[in-house]
């Protein structure tokens, strides 16, 4: 069936609308980051808030390597609610909580570990591996939390229901300042004092969106005994591989990256890692667009609206652009004003606009490529992701990082990170026509993993 102009692009207030949620939701996430960074930051050691920037590596790989939970959910659920099938968006949820639940618990239980090793491989000096560590144990408590707001968030995504999103982002991160301030400017924990506030805001939203989710979860007696299906739990990890292998390769560039910062000194840490925070801001609010991208993505396929999805591509990526350039730009333009609002130190945002017009390339293709994963994860083609992400990593980022490393040059590190991004949007986007000539009206791929179905993979 052809749509008219009209038809194709009526579900834009609804987008727009969710991915409005998405943003401010996510945003909130480097917010509380630069809020860290800027109380750290004006403290008279400079060691704190470089430990917490060397720190936060571990916690890519334990918080972001798992986010593919929130991913998943949100894709599985829209697809269930494009279907209008209830009781299988009830199913998501419960089976994604328990395995969160369990990844969660198993961080607590091996966190003296992962902390050794995690440390054992990073680079600094002794303050500043101090410094780290005590900002890891006052903020690893909050793995069970952290891992089952993921699922909740993917949850209500998947169901449209950003607002409910917002409210207990406001909730955990509203708490997560208060607690800065009382902990290290009050009490003078300094780095212990940011994990452990962080820590304490993550169960804050939990409890607040476990409020929202018992409002919706009335089906339980019903489906309970579907839940522990061991061909549908299979069918979700099978989804979830390929979203892991895509997050573990770019938090290893990132860490990469990270760690030839601090075999370049302090002061390149430290100023890279300022940088990054610019990054991380757009980032997070451009997921946010990839966030409502993948639910409209999956709810298009679960009903069968093929013929939306070359339309949704546009518009995702017109708002992705968007959002994205003004912060590059801020950061050019007033390197000094946006910088010293993150630190009084001089010697480290002195010279700092010699690496800001990085930056644009950057945010551009960082903008254009999550948008575009966010597409993928909701046709449930995972392995797109994978295949993008290993080649970026191989082809781009390793041999430009091999040269940074030998030649000792913060600017090549910054190409490094760059052509990762690139490469990326590059092999996605390649990907694009592919999907809207093998799309039809008679859904031959599956959309989700029923109780005999499995999801398919590469």
């Amino acid at each position: 069936m052809k749509l008219t102009l009209h038809h194709q692009y009526d579900f834009i207030p609804r987008f727009s609308q969710l991915a409005f949620a998405s943003i401010l939701s996510n945003i909130m996430v480097p917010i509380s980051g630069l809020v860290d960074a800027a109380f750290l930051g004006h403290l008279p050691d400079i060691s704190q808030l470089a430990g917490v920037i060397l720190a936060a590596i571990l916690f890519e790989y334990l918080y972001r390597v798992l986010n593919f939970l929130r991913s998943s959910t949100n894709g599985m659920t829209a697809i269930a609610a494009g279907r209008k099938d209830s009781h299988e968006m009830l199913l998501v949820f419960l089976r994604n909580g328990l395995i969160a639940l369990a990844l969660g618990l198993m961080i607590l239980i091996f966190q003296h570990p992962l902390q050794n090793l995690g440390f054992s491989l990073l680079s600094g000096t002794p303050e500043v591996r101090a410094a780290g560590i005590a900002y890891f144990n006052g903020r690893i408590w909050a793995a069970p939390a952290v891992l089952l707001n993921f699922v909740m968030i993917g949850w209500f995504l998947g169901k449209e229901m950003g607002s409910k999103i917002l409210l207990l982002s406001i909730a955990g991160y509203t708490t997560n300042m208060v607690l800065d301030y009382v902990t290290i400017v009050q009490w003078g924990w300094a780095s212990f004092g940011a994990g452990l506030a962080t820590a304490i805001s993550q169960y804050m939203a939990l409890l607040v969106g476990l409020i929202f989710v018992a409002q919706e979860i009335g089906d339980i007696p019903i489906v309970k005994q579907q839940v522990l299906n061991w061909q549908a739990l299979k069918s979700a990890f099978a989804f979830n591989g390929d979203i892991l292998i895509r997050t573990l390769v770019l938090v290893s560039a990132l860490s990469i990256f990270t760690n030839l910062s601090a075999v370049m000194g302090t002061k390149a840490l430290t100023q890279n890692g300022l940088l990054l925070q610019v990054l991380t801001l757009s980032h997070f609010g451009v997921q946010g667009i990839g966030f409502a991208t993948q639910s409209f993505t999956g709810q298009f396929k679960g009903k069968g609206a093929f013929e939306q999805l070359r339309a949704l591509v546009g518009v995702a990526a017109i708002a992705s652009l968007l959002f994205a350039m003004p912060f590059a730009l801020g950061a050019i333009l007033f390197p000094h004003t946006v910088f010293g609002i993150l630190t009084n130190h001089a010697e480290v945002i002195q010279d700092i606009n010699l690496y800001t017009h990085w930056l644009l390339p950057l945010l551009a293709f960082n903008a254009l490529g999550l948008m575009l994963e966010g597409y993928f994860i909701g046709l449930t083609e995972g392995y797109a992701l994978r295949n993008a992400a290993l080649i970026a990593f191989g082809v781009g980022f390793v041999p430009a990082a091999a040269v940074a490393w030998y030649f000792h040059s913060n600017h090549l590190l910054w190409l490094a990170i760059s052509l990762y991004m690139v490469v990326v949007a590059i092999v996605l986007g390649g990907l694009l026509p592919h999907t809207f000539r093998s799309r039809n009206n008679n859904g031959t791929i599956s959309a989700l993993p029923m109780e005999a179905e499995s999801l398919p993979v590469a």
